[in-house]
């Protein structure tokens, strides 16, 4: 009996290291990961009625989340020396993982039908996201890299884990909070980890029961919506500024055009596993 419990303790904890792919991994979404792994809907479920079985649920994720944290840890450096040493060609690779998700992302929209509203919700979001996004940082400032930023991360990296398929990764690297949270992971700083704690926790609290509602009331265009989202954000990523093409040769055109190719395969073949085993 102790030996299964150890067991299991292990299996949900190794669960959560995967899971931290979704959460720094730019084309990867948490909630697709934890979907694959059979935790997605129990753990959707404990965020919209926490107060039913709270203890039970409870004490079952926490493996899951020390296993995210090391997971993190583990994952922060390697991830950090490719983004300083080939951030172009690696966003490339990055790109096709997202771009291999949007047919499973298609299908989801039209699950409960489509109108012609429906496209208007994604070109809208598309133009007006798009444009928001490419001229922020001329409209705001480049946005400060302090407590509120890190809750604003750990409330985005959040909403990839709600709604499977949403890649917020691509969003931090265009908000210019990528690559200093990578460098808070690699240190284990606390400074990063605890208010992204919080912005995680809240918009897990907050958001599982509108997004529940959302999805029950307004299926489609909530995906239409995500749909523009991540066309959009997928595309800023390899364009300057986010993207630095400088001392670009032909053998770097080769390597990113493979690595966008076995992105799309990747993000294809996880689509697929987490619709056998939503």
């Amino acid at each position: 009996m102790k030996k299964d419990r150890i067991k299991n303790w292990l299996t949900r904890f190794i669960k959560g290291v995967f899971i931290a792919l979704g959460f720094i991994l730019p084309g990867v979404s948490g909630g697709v990961l934890a979907a694959i792994l059979g935790l997605y809907e129990r753990m959707l479920n404990f965020m919209a009625h926490v107060r039913q079985n709270f203890k039970r649920d409870f004490w079952y994720f926490v493996p899951v989340a020390l296993g995210g944290i090391a997971g993190i840890i583990l994952l922060s450096n390697p991830l950090a020396y490719l983004l300083t040493t080939y951030k172009a060609i690696v966003l490339w690779g990055f790109a096709g993982a997202i771009v291999g998700t949007l047919p499973s992302l298609f299908r989801e929209s039209a699950k409960e039908g489509r109108h012609r509203s429906d496209w208007y919700v994604f070109a809208i979001t598309a133009i007006v996201g798009g444009l928001f996004l490419y001229y922020m940082t001329a409209i705001f400032g480049h946005i400060p890299v302090n407590f509120f930023s890190w809750i604003l991360a750990g409330g985005l990296i959040a909403l990839g884990v709600i709604i499977p398929g949403l890649s917020p990764s691509n969003l931090l690297l265009y908000l210019g909070l990528f690559d200093p949270m990578i460098e808070g992971f690699k240190k284990a700083d606390l400074g990063v980890f605890i208010p992204m704690g919080i912005g995680g926790l809240l918009t897990l609290l907050l958001f599982s029961k509108i997004m529940h509602y959302l999805l029950q009331n307004f299926h489609a265009k909530v995906y239409h919506f995500i749909l523009g989202i991540v066309v959009v954000s997928t595309l800023l990523i390899v364009v300057p500024p986010v993207a630095d093409y400088s001392g670009f040769t032909a053998m770097s055109v080769v390597i990113s055009a493979v690595l966008f190719a076995l992105g799309v395969w990747l993000g294809y073949w996880m689509s697929h596993l987490e619709q056998k085993y939503k």
